[in-house]
């Protein structure tokens, strides 16, 4: 088990290595997690400290977006012993002759609807699926994914993410979304 002095190690240290880029009152004001990457200790600290969310609910399959949840789900997959999925945004008709289950995001933190996307063959009725990804904003993303999930005949268990952002505690709980920082912890 991941010890409670290590999970507090590992937050420091997320909190340490994160920075907020330009003005608050202007428009491209944004949160930078790329001191994260960076950090070796931090980075292989990631997996295990979001893997512990979860140890109620192992999974079989760890699903995780282009391109921060590629980075971080195969870390809890390795950590759960289990395969990773990635969660491909934006790709045109796939060319090989896979099926492919497709979704179509709400719109996101900048107003924009991603197509979300995997091979049906990687995901199956009997698997239990955990999304992982390092920040929840609107939950569009998760959302798709757990639609993808229930296209896929598959068990939904929850979303592990780095930072939680939402404002809506609806999307959470629907979501089951568990996170080692809330967005003002920051």
């Amino acid at each position: 088990m991941y010890s409670d002095v290590r999970l507090e190690e590992v937050k420091s240290g997320l909190r340490r290595a994160f920075a907020w880029r330009g003005d608050r009152t202007d428009e491209n004001w944004y949160a930078d997690v790329t001191g994260w990457w960076r950090r070796p200790e931090l980075l292989a600290g990631l997996g295990p400290a979001l893997a512990r969310l979860f140890a109620d609910r192992p999974p079989t399959v760890v699903l995780g977006p282009e391109a921060s949840g590629c980075l971080l789900g195969p870390l809890v997959a390795l950590h759960f012993g289990v395969g990773f999925v990635e969660v491909c945004k934006n790709r045109g008709t796939p060319v090989d002759s896979d099926a492919w289950l497709r979704r179509t995001t709400p719109p996101d933190y900048q107003d924009r609807h991603l197509s979300l996307g995997f091979r049906r063959r990687l995901v199956g009725s009997g698997d239990r699926v955990l999304f992982v990804d390092d920040w929840i904003e609107t939950g569009g993303q998760a959302h798709v994914a757990h639609l993808l999930t229930q296209d896929a005949e598959a068990t939904w268990l929850g979303a592990a993410t780095v930072v939680d952002a939402l404002d809506s505690a609806r999307v959470r709980r629907h979501l089951n979304v568990r996170s080692l920082l809330h967005v003002r912890e920051l």
